[in-house]
This record gives C-alpha cells, sequence and structure tokens, in this order.
C-alpha cells in the first residue's frame, strides 16, 4: 500500500510497513536532520534492525512513532549528539526469548555525548519474570537502561518497568569514565527486579519528579541506590528533588558508600522535598563505612524539607558511620518509624563488627518526628562492642497524638543513650617509627614451620629480609564455597616503599614467589582474594600476619597463634569476635602456657586486656577453637598496645630494636 502526503511544497511517500528510501537517502547525506522509524519499516514481530538503522543514520533527531502495536526489539544502543523522541503511546518492548546475556539492557547508552531520551507517555517494558528461569542463567543487569561513561545526557517522561535488573543504571564506562551532567525527569520506575535506580559513579546528577516503586527479587531491592564499586568513582554534586520512592522491598533510598576511601573524591549528595512511603523496608538507609582499611570517604550528604515515614522498620538507618567519614544532615525533615512495631526506633544508628571510629559525624536540624506509640526516638546498635557515639546533635519535635515535646540531643543524652566504652582503649602501636628485628638469630634456614592458616578476602603478610637476600615464600589462594576468583597479583612494599613485582598465585592453587631485597628491614606484601581464602604456606624469613589497619580476618582455621608483648609494656588487648552471628572459641596463654583467659563461644566483641608477667619482652599465645555453641566460619583478631603481628611459627616473631 502506498500513501501520498502533502507538507507545503515537499512530497514524502511512505511505504507502509517497507522501507522509504528516499527519506532515509535525505537523512544520510544531511539534507534532513530529523528521521521517523517508520521510514525504515515495522515488523511487529522484531523491529530491532529499524530502530538501531535510523539511530545510526547520523539523525539528529529520532522520532519513534506510535504504531498502535509495540516496537519488538532486541537490545539497542544509542548514539551521541541525537535526541530520541517516543511519541504518546508507544511502547518499547523487548522480544521474548532474547536478552540471554547477564549485562542484555533494553537501551544501552554506552560513552556517548549529548545523548535527549524524551517519552512522556511512552513505555520501556521487559519481562522481568522469565529472567528468573531456565533458559536465562541468574543475573542482575538486565536493565530497560543503561548509562555508562556518559556526559550530558537527559531522559524525560517514560515509564520504565519489568525489567531483570534496575530501571535505570548509571555505570563506569571505559577506563573507569564517570557519568557527567545527567538528568533524569519524570521518570516513573515500576517493577524492576534489583533497583528502581542504581547510581554507580555520577557528577552533576540531577533526578527530579521521578517516582521508583514496587521493585523486589534480587537485593538489595531499592527504590534508588548509591552504590558504587570502586573508591576511584564518584558521587559528585548529586541532586535528587521531589522523588517519591514507595512500596520496594528494599530501602526507599540506600546509600551503600563502603568501597569509597578516604582516597576518593568527597562525595556531595542532596535530598530536597523527597518522599520514602509505603511498605519500605526502611525508608531510608545510610552505610558509610571505612574505606576497607584506607579511611572513610569524606564529603556531605544533605536531607532537605524530606519525608521520611511508612516502612517496615526505623525511618532512618544510619550504619558504620565514623566520625571522619562524610557529614550526613536531616533539615526540616518528617521521620515516622513503623508503626506496626512497638520496639523499634524513629531513627537506628549502627555500628559494625571490626569498625574502629566512634560513631558520629550527624546532626538533625528542625525535624519532625511523628510516633503515637512514643517509642525511643534513637537507639544505638555497637555491634564493633566499643566505638562511642560522638558529634551527634541536633533539636527535634516529637508528636504523639495531640500531644507535643521537643529533645535536644546532647553529649548527656548520648552517654545514658550509650554509656560509651566497655572495653579499655589503647593508643595505637606506631610500627613505621620503630626499627624492627627478628626474635631469634637463626643464622641460614632453609624455611619456617608455618601452620596453613586461612585469611579470608584481604590481609598483609609482613616478612623480614636482610639486604641482597633472596626472599622465598610459597602461597596458595583457595575457594569459598562456591565464590568465583581470580589469580592474585603478588607485590611487596620495601622498606624505603619500593614496590616490587613479586608474581602471580593461580585461583584454587599454590606458587612459589621470590624476589631480592634491595635493603634491610620489613616488607609488607597485601593480599587480596575477593571472596575467597589464602595461606602463607613456607618462607625462608620470618613472615607475619600484620594488622596494622585493624583487625585480621581469618576463616575456619583452629590452633596456636603468637604475638610477642616487648619490654616495658604496661598492658595489653587482645579482641576476638566472629562475624554477623558466626561464632569462635579462644584463650590465651601466657609465656608459661598458663591459661589465662578463656571465652568457648565468641560472637560479639570479646576483649582480653593483660600485662606482662615481667619487665622483659614476652611471647603469648592466642589458641583458637571450635566454639562450644554455634557454627565456626568467619572471625576476627586485633591486637591493642602492642605489634599488630601473629605467626603461626613463633620463630617468625619479630622485636623491637633496643
Amino acid at each position: 500500500m502506498m500513501v501520498t502526503a502533502f507538507t507545503g511544497f515537499l512530497t514524502t511517500v511512505m511505504l507502509v510497513g517497507g522501507l522509504n528510501q528516499s527519506a532515509i537517502d535525505e537523512v544520510k547525506s544531511g539534507k534532513r536532520t530529523e528521521a521517523r522509524v517508520s521510514w525504515w519499516g515495522f515488523d511487529p514481530e522484531d523491529s530491532t534492525s529499524s530502530i538501531q538503522d535510523a539511530i545510526n543514520s547520523g539523525a539528529k533527531r529520532v522520532i519513534i512513532e506510535d504504531m498502535g502495536r509495540p516496537w519488538v526489539v532486541t537490545p539497542l544502543l544509542a548514539a551521541s549528539d541525537q535526541e530520541l523522541v517516543f511519541e504518546k503511546g508507544v511502547v518499547l518492548q523487548a522480544k521474548k526469548g532474547e536478552f540471554k546475556g547477564s549485562t542484555a539492557s533494553l537501551l544501552s547508552v554506552v560513552n556517548k555525548r549529548n545523548v535527549t531520551i524524551t517519552g512522556y507517555g511512552a513505555t520501556f517494558r521487559m519481562h522481568r519474570d522469565d529472567y528468573a528461569k531456565p533458559p536465562y542463567t541468574k543475573a542482575e543487569w538486565r536493565n530497560t537502561l543503561q548509562i555508562k561513561g556518559c556526559s550530558n545526557v537527559k531522559v524525560s517522561g517514560l515509564t520504565m518497568a519489568e525489567s531483570g535488573g534496575d530501571g535505570i543504571y548509571l555505570g563506569a564506562g571505559s577506563a573507569g569514565v564517570t557519568n557527567k551532567n545527567i538528568h533524569i525527569l519524570d521518570v516513573l520506575l515500576e517493577d524492576h527486579h534489583r533497583q528502581g535506580i542504581s547510581i554507580i559513579t555520577a557528577e552533576n546528577l540531577l533526578i527530579e519528579n521521578t517516582i521508583t516503586r514496587n521493585t523486589s527479587g534480587t537485593a538489595p531491592m531499592a527504590g534508588i541506590d548509591f552504590e558504587p564499586n570502586h573508591a576511584r568513582e564518584k558521587l559528585v554534586n548529586c541532586v535528587l528533588r521531589n522523588c517519591v520512592s514507595e512500596n520496594n522491598q528494599g530501602s526507599g533510598y540506600l546509600f551503600y558508600l563502603p568501597n569509597l576511601s578516604a582516597k576518593s573524591e568527597p562525595i556531595s549528595i542532596r535530598l530536597e522535598n523527597c518522599v520514602a512511603r509505603g511498605s519500605n523496608r526502611t525508608s531510608l538507609s545510610f552505610v558509610n563505612g571505612e574505606g576497607r582499611g584506607q579511611g572513610p570517604v569524606a564529603g556531605t550528604v544533605e536531607f532537605i524539607d524530606c519525608d521520611f515515614s511508612g516502612g517496615n522498620g526505623p525511618a532512618v538507618r544510619l550504619s558504620r558511620k565514623p566520625t571522619t567519614g562524610a557529614k550526613v544532615c536531616f533539615v526540616r525533615c518528617r521521620l515516622k518509624p513503623d508503626e506496626g512495631e512497638p520496639n523499634v526506633p524513629t531513627i537506628l544508628l549502627q555500628s559494625g563488627v571490626g569498625d574502629q571510629g566512634d560513631f558520629g559525624g550527624v546532626h538533625f536540624e528542625d525535624c519532625v518526628i511523628e510516633d503515637p506509640q512514643q517509642r525511643p526516638v534513637i537507639k544505638y546498635q555497637d555491634a564493633a562492642g566499643d566505638l562511642k557515639l560522638v558529634d551527634v546533635s541536633g533539636r527535634f519535635r516529637v508528636r504523639s497524638g495531640e500531644k507535643e515535646s521537643s529533645l535536644e540531643i546532647t553529649p548527656d543524652w548520648l552517654d545514658k543513650l550509650h554509656p560509651g566504652n566497655r572495653f579499655k582503649r589503647f593508643p595505637k602501636y606506631e610500627t613505621a617509627k620503630t626499627e624492627f628485628i627478628p626474635l631469634e638469630t637463626r643464622g641460614n634456614v632453609s624455611t619456617f614451620a608455618h601452620q596453613p592458616w586461612n585469611q579470608r578476602r584481604w590481609g598483609t603478610l609482613v616478612l623480614y629480609a636482610q639486604r641482597g637476600s633472596d626472599v622465598k615464600l610459597t602461597l596458595s589462594h583457595l575457594q569459598v564455597g562456591s565464590n568465583k576468583g581470580q589469580p592474585i597479583v603478588v607485590k611487596a612494599t620495601a622498606p624505603g616503599g619500593e614496590t616490587l613485582s613479586v608474581g602471580e598465585v593461580p585461583f584454587q592453587s599454590e606458587a612459589s614467589l621470590s624476589f631480592v631485597a634491595p635493603e634491610t628491614g620489613l616488607y609488607r606484601i597485601p593480599i587480596q582474594c575477593g571472596l575467597n581464602k589464602f595461606q602463607l604456606l613456607s618462607s625462608n624469613v620470618p613472615a607475619l600476619f600484620g594488622g596494622e589497619k585493624g583487625r585480621m580476618w581469618f576463616i575456619h582455621s583452629r590452633g596456636d597463634l603468637y604475638f610477642y608483648v616487648p619490654a616495658g609494656t604496661k598492658a595489653f588487648g587482645v579482641k576476638v569476635f566472629g562475624e554477623g552471628t558466626e561464632s569462635v572459641g579462644a584463650a590465651i596463654l601466657n609465656p608459661k602456657g598458663t591459661k589465662v583467659w578463656e571465652n568457648s563461644a565468641i560472637t560479639v566483641p570479646e576483649q582480653y586486656v593483660g600485662a606482662p608477667a615481667s619487665g622483659e619482652g614476652e611471647i603469648w599465645t592466642l589458641r583458637i577453637s571450635k566454639p562450644a555453641s554455634g557454627t565456626m566460619e568467619d572471625y576476627f583478631v586485633e591486637l591493642q598496645g602492642i605489634p599488630p603481628w601473629i605467626a603461626t611459627d613463633p620463630s617468625s616473631l619479630l622485636r623491637p630494636s633496643p
């Protein structure tokens, strides 16, 4: 069928269901800057090539018309310097049986610039339930729209529904390039499998008048989630304005920042007049973290005139929030916890197992709490066991029915909320300012008698070597559960700071490594093995597990560990604890082998405080055993007030040089 249409003096021939080659040629020649996808044809079974060819045509503006039926497609790729206009009534629909790849998304904008996607009254739709069963493999990244490493992108007016991952994913592009100048306006995101919006890295991000709702399926199932994967990624000048998050199985708004560190660019995030309501698990959840041993990320996060209410728990949950981390401020916010839980506070503060810094850096200004049950305003759960609440301040109006009272957070009020440190605190032992030498002089030793002890995820080996010596060690890299792994790249840092390439340890294997020591002193070898574990099997020089950054993380291993208490030490501490609900048994033996402390089932942190029996340096023993109750898997050890090094062979121990 051929239809002739007249627009002024220009005659256009439209071939319904076929090509309009003359119009296509004019687009490709540059005579036309606006194109209609129907010129490339419409196939109700699969119109991928028509839309993709229109995008690739070079047109500045591409219009996707309402054909009365969905545009059924496989994954599409956007182009730079282009506007995509989805007319009212258009449905861009994922083709059934396709999108088998784990990252197959409906529309991807990757490493592009100057892209506008407009669709008031239009819908992007996938088939989320299909992707959760065979023949599909489980994945979290089949998104309706992914934007990675782009600049100057605006998305407005669209409804996005039923992805196998996120409604919108803002991730890093090639070489980790962040997204810059992204504007999301008037968008509805519903029924997604993982998140409404995931913000991995962004600079100059504005999200306005956007609704995220009914997210469920794969954790964390948040409405909007700020969650960088690497310390190099950014959350800079990110603003959410007039947004609503409702009825998500996860948090309405989630901030998960442990992967950022003090070396990351400071964050700057602001939510203005945003609402969390309905049956979100928690209206707002904020996790700062401590930067995986590098210190917490700095910056500011502000919540201005927001309403965090409803949900199935506290209105606000702030976790792992050290005083040196990003500052969090609530101004004129309305907070209302779950009415059905009488023991749930309005605001829950939590430290994490193994956290080092006191909790703080939080301020509330002119906020209103609405709670007819008159429950606690704030509750503090101190999983670390010895962290104080400091630098938490503010003033509230508390409404309970017809009654209204005021509450001011003061240091005295915080002390009553949490009595403070129940453990003895020790100043950090400054290893960098001390010269160490082997405890024993053993001459030409071919190997030290290390026991195969499992360190989990990360750790540091500390070796002592003489200048010019050929240092040899054997490491193994083992699987935990069904976790996948990559080879461990092993590098050593010399006493003067020089980095030495040592080799690799293949996954599920062992490797013998060596290097020549350029100077005499301590060599530190940091190890990262993902979710798995590694072992030191042998060395020809003294070698220890290092805890200079705090806790040492072990898994499954039992037996004796040795540590050195230097001469002149007045007191020292040993802290032991399991991970989560996991448990561990522990005992301390003095230099004579006498057991001076024991706890047969430790889950939350427990501390032994001891003092040497003499003025001389002493070797003490930490005996790890199967717990009397509970499951033994991951556990942590921290030495306080003494050199933070542990050995499975006491002859590997080091002492301060006289």
